[in-house]
């Protein structure tokens, strides 16, 4: 018998959000990326585009700056999304951090979150 594995739905991680989708933001999303719900990601400086969080970078990425709301795959012109961008819980397991991610880059996304009253919960 096979097994079949399920990809994580559309706002699977949130908790809560504010009313009327106050939480909610619309924003411009890099070109050639295929994100999952869930991803946290960063704001590109030059380009005002989101892209998965990249504690590395020097480009604007290397701070949270939201939580994808839903997946999301862009072709070559990049696309439009939604982030949830303010006032939310979200559930810790759920969220999508980037890979090799250390405990203090980690703590930091999370304090940067915190300051967009974006609250992280223990599943």
């Amino acid at each position: 018998m096979s097994v079949k594995t399920e990809s994580a739905y559309t706002a699977e991680f949130l908790v809560s959000e504010g009313n009327n989708s106050i939480s909610r933001e619309q924003v411009a999303i890099a070109a050639n990326l295929a994100l999952e719900p869930g991803t946290v990601v960063g704001k590109e400086t030059a380009t005002g585009d989101y892209k998965p969080l990249d504690p590395a970078a020097v480009d604007g990425t290397e701070t949270a700056a939201g939580v994808l709301y839903a997946g999301k795959t862009t072709g070559a012109s990049g696309g439009n999304g939604v982030i949830i961008a303010r006032l939310a819980e979200v559930v810790d397991s759920l969220l999508v951090w980037p890979a090799g991610i250390t405990d203090e880059q980690k703590a930091a996304a999370v304090g940067e979150l915190a300051g967009l009253d974006i609250i992280i919960r223990n599943s």
